[in-house]
């Protein structure tokens, strides 16, 4: 009896566990597709909606994001960005291959 109820607690913890991982597989993927710039970093900032009477209440300030195809020339590629307007100027700026470089040493992206 001992026995039987042993393997049906590691059965559940197994489930426990795989229910665990799924979950934070899920939360990696949220996390990739937000609604972050690739190139420069911003996100949304919090901050408040004033009325006539001064009440606050909160909003979120989004960021002006584009899903933008660029051709990457040293590559002979396509690459897909979620870049915002201050991005694209960037972009525009110092080249798509210096943008890159920059954001991978920033941190914003993992790979070129």
């Amino acid at each position: 009896m001992f026995i039987n109820i042993f393997f049906g607690i590691l059965e559940f913890l197994k489930k426990k566990y795989v229910l665990c991982i799924l979950f934070l597989e899920s939360e990696l993927i949220d996390l990739e597709m937000s609604r972050i710039c690739q190139i420069t970093g911003k996100a949304a900032m919090v901050g408040n909606n004033v009325s006539h009477s001064k009440r606050r209440t909160k909003r979120t300030f989004d960021v002006n994001l584009f899903d933008k195809k660029l051709f990457l020339q040293e590559e002979n590629r396509w690459i897909n960005l979620r870049v915002s307007a201050a991005g694209i100027r960037f972009i525009n700026k110092v080249g798509l291959k210096k943008a890159l470089e920059e954001a991978k040493a920033k941190g914003f992206i993992k790979s070129i």
